[in-house]
């Protein structure tokens, strides 16, 4: 996960929305970003037109192509948090994380937004025997966008604690579903899963979102998405800026 070419404006713009729009063009910067961002969007695309023309007619319901797409799209969405948080970190000392963490947050929702449009139009396009394949289509359209969110936070998060870019991104992945693995496997901690994203996405795409399914997702994003981000603000990561001594005479 290396490229170059990004302009260092986290430290000139005086409004936060400025700022924050110079970090959501910075998401698509240079060519490796838009194709990591191209390549995100067609795998959203090829689960959701895969699951509909190639799976059983009794599976082609909203809530399985958003399943299927939003998942496979919020494994690669955390890659430009941990990008953004580079670039932060190699940023001038004023820089600040809250227009990084915007302009992550709406990348996310509009890859959740491509997901929801993809999922309609597959579905739309086909003929499912599912009882109600529209079922629960206004909570998994919110929790297309609020799975990627999260799922961003978590790359900036990673991205700001972690040197490498490479290993963060890694960890967005095998933190979550190792601990929800770890967690599943020792009956006592079994209801700790529920603090785990993974648990959250299961819930959110499913459409079945009770009151407490709904505050188990508040704490996920307490816990993964700002309990991160202000460890990784709290570390001091940025680059001293070496003063150069005068020569000497």
């Amino acid at each position: 996960m290396t490229d170059s070419g990004i302009p260092d404006t986290l430290g000139t713009s005086t409004g936060i929305g400025d700022a924050t729009l110079n970090a959501l063009r910075r998401t698509q910067g240079t060519r490796a970003r838009r194709l990591l961002l191209a390549v995100t969007l067609l795998l959203g695309l090829l689960a959701a037109a895969g699951l509909a023309l190639g799976g059983p007619p009794g599976d082609r319901t909203f809530a399985k192509l958003s399943d299927a797409a939003q998942s496979l799209m919020s494994v690669i969405v955390p890659a430009f948090g941990v990008l953004l948080a580079r670039d932060l970190k190699r940023a001038s000392p004023t820089a600040r994380l809250t227009p990084t963490l915007l302009a992550a947050s709406l990348l996310a929702a509009i890859v959740g937004l491509f997901g929801f449009l993809v999922c309609v139009a597959a579905l739309t396009v086909t003929t499912s025997t599912a009882p109600d394949p529209w079922r629960h289509v206004g909570v998994i359209a919110v929790g297309g966008v609020l799975i990627q969110v999260v799922a961003q936070l978590v790359g900036t998060g990673l991205g700001l604690l972690l040197r490498r870019p490479a290993v963060a991104f890694l960890a967005t992945i095998v933190l979550p579903l190792g601990l929800w693995f770890l967690l599943g496997a020792i009956d006592v901690l079994k209801p700790a899963q529920a603090l785990t994203p993974y648990s959250t996405v299961r819930h959110l795409l499913s459409g079945q979102m009770s009151a407490l399914n709904w505050i188990q997702w508040l704490a996920v994003l307490l816990i993964w998405g700002v309990g991160l981000n202000a460890l990784g603000a709290a570390r001091p990561f940025r680059t001293a800026q070496i003063t150069p001594r005068p020569m000497a005479s």
